[in-house]
């Protein structure tokens, strides 16, 4: 049994996930310490996150040279102390408080994946952003912190290899990450593991290893997509290539090693023309102001401070939500209403239950604490679509019939007024046409999951819907009509998709064609 082994059988998964502590498989390690060791003749090492030294192990096993190791948790560094080569010099301590004026000529590191929210980003970020000039806002996650300051902690002619997740380099918080790296003018080498396969046990991400070197002159930067870890060993031979001055830090990176579904369509528009895509209502408590009919009635809770609402994806699976969805959810008592003590403050059922919210301490709690008062749910009219935020199957349109809010387990969409009906844009949305252009700006995590954040869907590209004449738009808003009055929902998408690709690749007129096979369709059905 491994030293790892040993640790995550005697350490809680709440501990490890606390710390981030997702162990660099034996392969990639011995990877990236391969790549650092050439070059430059090396004279001391930099191992920023230590967790239990398997960089450092493998080092040892290839060279003599000192190195310089920090590792925060002191669990962990009480695992590693007894077990480090000799030549490490491992410290119980923040990486953050060494000095950023020490140069390293080899950096290996696999740092904490920890999210904005779950380290002290108040600190920590606007020390990177003094020391480097940069701009990063609160949203960034640690690792890319860590891979920054390492990069400025590089010696000339020193090289670093990092294994992050790739989720940076397709998300908003990216951008001035990106260009940070742009201009630290070092990247040569970006290789992502497929998606569909997760390299950390316990960890819901995907591999992304950096390869950086401090040279003079201008850098190429190379991609590779690799389909598992065996695949590294073909990355130096196949890959793309752009020069540095050519990347754009404002848009998402997988352009530059992935394939785009949307270079297959014509006349294709950013989303954000036909609809306005926003998150769906954050409580900062769900336990807290969601209610079931039995609660209701616990705490007698009056019927103008409910808020008709659906909690759970799980509770909406079919692609048109209807009042009788709605009434099957209530008499099974799910979860169906949000608590809004603003509607009747005075009620004497409602302020024992808002007095029940700050005994718990809801009111302090990060998204109430900004509310004025904080028991008040946002104000916003039901979205007429809703689209799903996680997926494995790809995007999820749900029309919204029952006219009841949702909160962020979806997310709101907004129709615009375009010209283009409603219906026509709802029948387009749900087709496999619409998803799979979609999924060229969603961010992607392990075993294949997919994350569309609202911006990632307004950004997104569709079919420019105004250039449906008359005739084909009556077609659409038919098939439509089918699919919800009828049992045919697959064959109707079917023949959508069919429609779809066909008038956004060959443009080629054949609305007659498709109107017969819809009548064909509506003919096959039992009266």
């Amino acid at each position: 049994m491994t030293i790892e082994q040993l640790y995550i059988s005697s350490t809680s998964l709440d501990h490890r996930k606390k710390y981030a502590q997702f162990f660099t498989p034996e392969k990639i390690a011995e990877f990236m310490c391969q790549w650092v060791l050439q070059g430059k003749q090396k004279t001391r090492i930099l191992e920023p996150a230590y967790g239990l030294g398997i960089f450092s192990r493998i080092l040892a096993q290839n060279s003599t040279l000192p190195v310089d190791a920090y590792e925060i948790d002191g669990k962990i560094f009480a695992s590693a102390v007894t077990a480090r080569p000799n030549g490490v010099n491992l410290r119980n301590e923040d990486y953050f408080t060494c000095d950023w004026n020490t140069k390293y000529d080899a950096i290996v590191c696999n740092p904490p994946y920890l999210k904005f929210h779950d380290y002290d980003n108040a600190t920590y970020i606007p020390d990177v952003n003094s020391h480097l000039g940069t701009k990063l806002n609160g949203f960034t996650n640690l690792y890319t912190l860590f891979l920054l300051k390492s990069i400025a902690q590089l010696q000339e002619g020193g090289r670093l290899a990092y294994i992050i997740p790739s989720e940076f380099l397709n998300s908003d918080y990216g951008v001035e990450v990106k260009r940070a790296l742009i201009e630290s003018n070092t990247l040569q080498h970006i290789i992502v593991v497929d998606f569909t396969e997760c390299a950390f046990e316990d960890a819901l991400t995907t591999a992304c290893i950096f390869l950086c070197e401090r040279t003079t002159g201008s850098v190429s930067v190379r991609f590779s997509l690799v389909n598992n870890i065996e695949g590294l060993n073909t990355c130096f031979n196949e890959y793309v290539e752009y020069n540095t001055s050519e990347l754009d830090a404002n848009i998402k990176w997988k352009s530059y090693y992935e394939e785009g579904n949307s270079c297959k369509y014509n006349h294709l528009v950013p989303f954000s023309k036909f609809a306005k895509v926003s998150r769906g209502i954050a409580t900062g408590a769900n336990d807290y102001f969601t209610f079931k009919p039995s609660k209701v009635d616990d705490y007698d809770i009056p019927e103008e401070c409910l808020i008709p609402c659906i909690c759970k994806a799980v509770d909406a699976p079919q692609t048109f939500f209807t009042q009788n969805e709605f009434s099957k959810l209530l008499n099974e008592d799910k979860a169906v209403y949000l608590f809004n003590g603003s509607a009747a403050p005075n009620n004497t059922s409602v302020l024992r239950y808002i007095h029940l919210g700050e005994e718990s301490g809801i009111n302090k709690r990060y998204l109430t604490a900004s509310r004025s008062p904080w028991y008040a749910i946002e104000n916003r009219p039901p979205a007429p679509i809703w689209v799903s935020v996680f997926s494995r199957s790809g995007l999820r349109f749900i029309r919204n019939e029952a006219n009841i809010y949702n909160l962020t387990t979806f997310h709101c969409v907004y129709p615009k007024n375009t010209g283009v009906d409603v219906d026509v844009l709802f029948a387009y949305l749900i087709t496999d046409v619409a998803k799979e252009i979609f999924l060229d700006n969603s961010r992607q995590y392990g075993n294949g999951l997919v994350k569309f954040e609202p911006n990632d869907l307004n950004k997104g590209m569709v079919a420019d819907l105004t250039m449906l004449n008359t005739k084909e738009s009556s077609f659409v808003k038919d098939v439509y009509a089918f699919i919800k009055e009828t049992q045919k929902e697959k064959d109707g998408i079917q023949l959508l998709n069919e429609f779809f690709s066909s008038r956004y690749t060959d443009g080629i007129s054949t609305i007659d064609i498709f109107i017969e096979k819809l009548q064909f369709l509506k003919q096959s059905i039992p009266t």
